[in-house]
């Protein structure tokens, strides 16, 4: 179990989309790269102004994250991730299934409802958060989870209108093209949409300074997913600790040769991906 850090933005952001309380284009201000909720203070580390709701996700705002989340019911971002699967087992039958942590909403205060809109003060495994990514790639269906591969799609739980699924899918895909932070994950051939995550390892009932945990976790093709995958670097010890530096290459190799095998059909062109040069890419805000 980890916490999840910013991958978990992108479902406090689809909520917010589908109770009407925005669109992507909706204009959020995050000057001065901070926001001070009671004795506590939320940072960006690398401030964006004033964003778009797509760009929050795109650049990974804290603050415009955080301020997406008040303005709407603790029980309703509680009520979305309950239903995508966190906080509850699995239930595949395989030994070791963890439930995660994911507290009762009455026990919020509003400073946990903005921290957790961006993956902190929770903890989840690595299956649950691909599984609850499926509701993006499915048009806003939940699909089963299964060991065993069946003959035909799965029907899912319906948690999501169509329209949000697949505003979600064009801002993932965004955030993995240059200007976003996960340009790593892309993949000659075909379109991708992700995200990434970083968080500060907790140790000791507190969080360690110079520890971390990178994550990724996206989808392929973008224009008809076919597979999820989540990855998770526990502790990166060479160099760089972001999320779309060490954990999104690894995603990129792991589905290319995943849709390859599957003989996926091309939906981008076959043309080199130019890989930023360092410090030119967003940086995960952590």
């Amino acid at each position: 179990l980890f916490e999840p850090g910013s991958t978990l933005k992108p479902f406090t952001l689809a909520l917010a989309i589908e109770r009407g309380k925005l669109t992507p284009a909706t204009l959020v201000q995050t000057t001065p790269g901070y926001l001070t909720i009671a004795d506590y203070t939320i940072h960006d580390t690398h401030p964006g102004g004033t964003l778009s709701a797509a760009q929050v996700l795109q650049k990974s705002s804290n603050v415009g994250m955080a301020k997406i989340a008040l303005s709407m019911p603790r029980e309703a971002i509680w009520g979305l991730f309950k239903r995508v699967g966190f906080g509850t087992a699995p239930q595949l039958g395989f030994p070791g299934e963890a439930a995660g942590k994911l507290r009762h909403y009455r026990s919020w205060r509003p400073i946990e409802q903005a921290t957790m809109a961006y993956g902190m003060g929770i903890s989840v495994s690595l299956v649950q958060l691909a599984h609850a990514y499926t509701v993006f790639a499915r048009d806003g269906e939940l699909v089963p989870l299964s060991l065993v591969k069946t003959g035909t799609a799965a029907s899912g739980e319906k948690l999501l209108s169509t329209e949000t699924a697949r505003a979600m899918r064009a801002m993932l895909e965004l955030a993995v093209q240059p200007g976003g932070t996960g340009p790593r994950a892309r993949i000659m051939g075909w379109r991708v949409a992700g995200k990434t995550g970083t968080a500060h390892k907790q140790e000791n009932g507190g969080y360690a300074p110079d520890k971390f945990v990178a994550s990724f976790v996206g989808f392929a093709p973008a224009s008809a997913p076919r597979v999820v995958v989540a990855v998770m670097i526990d502790e990166p010890s060479a160099g760089q600790h972001y999320g779309g530096i060490v954990a999104a290459p690894v995603f990129a190799q792991v589905t290319q040769g995943a849709l390859r095998m599957m003989g996926v059909p091309h939906d981008a062109p076959l043309e080199p991906l130019e890989t930023p040069a360092e410090g030119d890419e967003a940086k995960e805000n952590t």
